[in-house]
Parts: structure tokens; sequence; C-alpha cells
């Protein structure tokens, strides 16, 4: 039988012709089995193992790490220096620069007019969000703990990657961000150049203040070097291998990320490459890991940690976990507090009397405060 052409209109039936385009749609379906096949939503991960409890080989490798990053100050600058009151006490801010891991870092340091040499405590301020940090926020700071201010050097790191800000001037911190992590070692390193630079600085009295982010900071600046004497931590992250950070990353694995601190950098550096198979697993849990001070609580020095049980930032497990690890270990008073605030936020404002638990405290374990 002879097919006539004219009955297919629009179909080429010339036998190569024919056999060049099937064999064009083969090899379109099989590229197409093979993305979907590849594609980053198909790839699956297995978050009871992400979150497994840490074994104490995972907890000692990140402690070895850890021994490897100096604290030491090197490449120190004086950008500016001016007048700062202090509630009412004359005082004097600094800003300087140093090195840390070849990045140039910017930092604060604020100290009473007029101190004696070795006559004042140290208390470095690590602050919250990713978004750097001002000076101006140590006034809302000096007026809680009132003329008590004026009886520390003050001493107020950026993180990398973000800007101090102090008056009309930017001072923005070098590499690549790394909140909680590296955070330490910049706040390590500056604090360095504070007791090498300032003269009224005591380097057997430092303690830390530290708000959300900067409160996990705290805690684990305190887990790694023992120059730090007390830790006072509201509302930080303590657990990153918690059933609440597990639903966090389950949701931006999902392609629904939080507005979370931290958490968008965290997300788009390891959750997502996970996801598409381009890190490894374990990679990502040591990350959570060495983000974890309650892993790290054996070599705590003392600690005050503050927490409302309302708080829609970190949630309030993440205090309960630390409490538990805390009491679990044998600590408790006068060298480990836990205060929770029934009803309380994400701000030191709504968790009264929260600021003279913290001057008491400190006046107790670094020094008297007026």
């Amino acid at each position: 039988m002879r097919l006539d052409p004219s009955s297919f209109p629009g179909l080429p039936l010339d036998p190569p012709s024919l056999f060049r385009r099937l064999l064009l749609f083969a090899l379109l379906l099989l590229v197409a089995a093979c993305s979907d096949t590849t594609a980053p939503e198909d790839v699956w991960v297995d978050l009871d193992r992400l979150f497994a409890p840490a074994a104490e080989a995972e907890v000692a490798q990140v402690r070895s790490e850890w021994t490897t990053r100096p604290a030491a100050a090197t490449g120190v600058r004086q950008e500016s220096a001016a007048p700062f009151p202090m509630a009412g006490v004359p005082g004097r801010l600094r800003i300087v620069s140093h090195l840390v891991d070849g990045h140039r870092h910017y930092g604060a340091i604020v100290v009473p007019e007029g101190a004696e040499s070795g006559s004042l405590p140290v208390l470095l301020y690590a602050h919250g969000g990713d978004s750097g940090v001002s000076v101006e926020e140590l006034a809302l700071l000096f007026l809680g703990l009132g003329e008590g201010a004026a009886a520390f050097v003050w001493v107020v790191p950026s993180f990398r990657s973000e800007p101090l800000r102090a008056g009309g001037q930017v001072f923005r911190s070098e590499g690549e961000p790394s909140p909680w992590d590296r955070d330490v070692d910049d706040a390590l390193s500056l604090l360095s150049v504070a007791l090498q630079e300032v003269a009224a600085a005591d380097p057997s009295r430092v303690a830390v203040l530290g708000l959300s982010r900067g409160g996990g900071v705290g805690l684990l600046m305190g887990a790694r070097d023992p120059r730090v004497k007390a830790v006072v931590s509201y509302f930080g992250p303590t657990d990153f291998l918690d059933p609440w950070m597990r639903e966090i990353a389950d949701d931006a694995l999902q392609g629904r990320p939080r507005d979370l601190p931290g958490l968008a950098w965290f997300d788009r550096t390891y959750l997502q490459p996970l996801r598409r198979g381009e890190v490894s697993l374990d990679t990502v849990r040591r990350e959570l890991i060495r983000r974890s001070p309650a892993l790290f609580a054996s070599t705590l020095p003392a600690v005050q940690i503050h927490h409302g049980t309302a708080d829609p930032i970190v949630a309030f497990s993440q205090a309960e976990r630390f409490d538990a690890v805390m009491r679990g270990l044998g600590r408790d008073e006068p060298s480990y507090q836990f205060f929770a605030y029934v009803g309380g936020g994400h701000s030191p404002l709504g968790l009264t009397g929260s600021a003279g638990r913290t001057a008491s405290f400190l006046t107790r374990l670094v020094g008297s405060v007026p």
C-alpha cells in the first residue's frame, strides 16, 4: 500500500527526517527524566540523623578545633577617639581595629576618665540581630545600670561583614559572616586588644553581657576562653540540636525560611546546599554543634540566664534545655542563675527586674558597682 502524503498534512514522511525527529524526541525524554531525578527538591535530608543528640567524640572534635584559633590581637590601630558620657560620669570612646583571620575587624572601647591602672573589670557587650551595632546602644545599657556603668571598661565588638556605627561614622568589619561561630573569634580578639591597650582594664575580671544572638556568643566565649569569668545571657540560643531548631530547619528546607537573625545566612550557606547535595550532612551537623553552648557547659564560668516564656524570636525551650544541662552538672547559686519571665518577650525592657539582677550578679563576680 502506498501512502498519500496529502492525507497527512504537516507530517514529514521522508524516512530519514522522521527518524531524526523520533531520535530527538527520545533524547528530550531522557534529559527530562534525568533532570527530574536530580532536582534539588527531590534530595531527601535525614532530619533524624541531622538533629540526633551529639556524641562525645563530636563535641571533642569541635573543642580540638577551637584550640587552633588564637585570640591574639595583631595589626591594632586606633581609628578615632572622643568623649563619651557614661550615665553622667565622664568617659572616653575609642574606635579600634585589628586583624582576625586576615580580616580587619572594628570595635569600640569605652573607659571612664581618670581610672587607675588595673582598677576596673571588663564588660564585653555582644549585640543581637544581624545588622551590626551602634555605640548609641550603650546609652540604654548605661541607663539600666546607672552610675554602675562607670565601674567597667566596656568592649563592643562588631561581627565580621557588619557595621559598627559611632555618631556619624560607620566602620564595616571585613570577612564573610559566620553568626555565633566566628563571632566568638572576633569578640575574643577585640577583648585581647582591650586588655593590651587599656591600662585601667583588669584581665582577671572579665564578663560578657549578650542579647539574643550575642547571648549565644557570650556563652560560647565563656566555654572557649578561661579569661571570661562570668556571662549574662538575655534570651540567647543555647542548643542548635533542639527540636525547635529542627522545626526551623525543616521549614527552610521546604522553602519557608523564618525571619530570624542569622537564619538567612545559615540557610543560604548550609541548609540549601545540603538540600541540593552539595555539602554533607556531617558537615552541617558539625556547624550546628559548634554553635550550641549547652553542649560545652562543663567548661562554662559563672552564668546568669534571662528568658521570657513568650519570646517569639528565640523559643523559651532554649533556656529550658540549657537549665536542664546546668542542673545536671550540679550548677546552682551563686555561680548559676536562671530567671524565667512569664509572658516576657524578646526585649530586656519586658523582663521586669532583670537589670537589677544583672547588676547584682556582676557586682559579686567581677567587681563592685556603685
